[in-house]
């Protein structure tokens, strides 16, 4: 999910590298739904980290 998700569409550039690149660049003209993309494509990171803690915690 994180593969697909995360880093479609892959050509030029995987599309989260590309706005995170935007984000440490600065952000220059950045919109609403540049930011909303970011959230959009990164949650399923976000989701693979907390079952991570979680399953360390467990531990």
């Amino acid at each position: 999910m994180c593969l697909t998700l995360g880093l479609a569409p892959f050509y030029p550039e995987p599309h989260l590298w590309g706005k995170i690149r935007w984000i440490a660049g600065g952000a220059d003209g950045m919109r609403f739904i540049d930011w909303f993309d970011v959230v959009l494509h990164g949650f399923p990171y976000l989701l693979l980290v907390r079952k991570i803690v979680l399953a360390l915690a467990k531990k």
